[in-house]
């Protein structure tokens, strides 16, 4: 008997010294738990190459990522909620302080999860015509205390609108917001993102790495200080009963959309 196929999660390529990293998992690149412990795996193995220089993260298709995989939340046990929060902690966290350069390119829809992914990073290059928000409220689920510091670092005084109100900002008003560093057309997120990553990538590496450890700092701090009681926290919150109805109540409201 064959064993079943492996569902493909991540791609990494390389352009010159700059690897790029593409979430591929279905057609949305919803975040599960295998992903994130695939991207975390990844990211470690970049941060001990000497031939990656920097690196860029985006999503294979029409979308960056959709999110956190909520039917998988649903359909889990508490043990899942408990391990899908300590992954989404643990990569936030892993992205947000990695030494090299990082860039975001944001092809297409970054929502909730996929929201603070590409905030986690150091530059974000968007398409013109998507959309970015952090839409955690409206589904009714928690954030880690990654999440929220890692929002707060790229939001800055429009964080508490972002967080609150969880809607969805076009580029312009994302790029107007701070959010966003570069609107370009979708055709051209991959090669600016890239461009991007490799002038980065020509920083002195010491300075660079000091640098980013000065300004991410207080944000580091205070999620490790805050994470491991308030996590708990969230993950028992995720598995709750009204927590799950509410996300089937939101899984619903999205397939008569469709």
């Amino acid at each position: 008997m064959e064993a079943p196929a492996v569902e493909a999660v991540l791609e990494v390529t390389r352009d010159g010294q700059v690897a790029v990293v593409a979430l591929t998992r279905g057609k949305v690149n919803a975040i599960d738990v295998a992903l994130l412990g695939e991207l975390r795996a990844t990211l470690d193995l970049l941060e001990r190459d000497d031939d990656v220089g920097a690196v860029v993260l985006t999503g294979a298709g029409r979308v960056f990522s959709a999110g956190v995989d909520l039917r998988r939340v649903v359909d889990g046990d508490d043990t899942y909620a408990a391990e899908l929060v300590a992954g989404l902690a643990a990569v936030f966290e892993t992205l947000f302080r990695f030494p090299k350069p990082t860039v975001a390119g944001v092809n297409g829809a970054a929502v909730a999860g996929g929201c603070v992914l590409a905030c986690a990073c150091d530059r974000r290059v968007m398409a013109r015509g998507a959309s970015i928000g952090a839409s955690e409220l409206v589904v009714g689920v928690p954030f880690p205390a990654s999440a929220v510091e890692i929002l707060r670092h790229a939001c800055g005084p429009a964080t508490e609108d972002v967080v609150l109100s969880g809607r969805l900002l076009d580029a312009g008003e994302a790029q107007t917001l701070g959010m966003v560093h570069e609107v370009v057309e979708a055709d051209a997120v991959g090669s600016r993102a890239a461009a991007v990553a490799a002038e980065l990538a020509a920083r002195a590496p010491t300075a660079f790495v000091l640098a980013k450890e000065q300004l991410r700092r207080p944000a580091l701090e205070r999620m490790r200080g805050d994470g491991p009681a308030l996590d708990a926290v969230v993950a028992r919150t995720w598995a709750a009963p009204d927590t799950r109805r509410r996300i089937r109540a939101q899984l619903d409201r999205m397939a008569t959309r469709c």
